[in-house]
């Protein structure tokens, strides 16, 4: 059985920081793009960053400068560094991973998604 799992998230602070961690397992490959996204309160899920099986990374606007996306392919891993938190940060934030090299942070691309992991930013 396949699947992805999200760790590391929980409260903090404004100006804190938090690094979440997903773990892929049960794939007899690497995927090729790895991804999270994020479900603010009230909101649809929209995309955070991506990571491309050669290292290619984006991000969004919004995170752009405060967030770093990485992978260990050995480990088949996708970890977030999240620094310069905000209230407006707060959300669910799920890992996901498609087959393809993706360059862009659409939902409808990903086809395997983990249950996600809460974060809160208390101001």
């Amino acid at each position: 059985q396949v699947h992805l799992r999200e760790s590391g998230g929980g409260p903090v602070q404004t100006g804190g920081s938090l690094r979440l961690s997903c773990v892929a397992s049960g794939y007899t490959y690497i995927k090729r793009t790895m991804a999270w996204f994020r479900q603010l309160p009230g909101k649809e899920r929209e995309g955070v960053a991506y990571v491309t099986e050669v290292g290619m990374v984006g991000y969004a606007s919004s995170v752009q400068g405060r967030f770093t996306a990485s992978r260990d392919k050995a480990a088949n891993t996708l970890d977030l560094q999240m620094n310069s938190l905000n209230v407006e940060d707060t959300a669910i934030y799920y890992c996901a991973a498609h087959d393809k090299a993706v360059c862009q942070l659409r939902e409808d691309l990903f086809s395997d998604w983990g249950q996600g992991t809460q974060v809160t930013v208390a101001s």
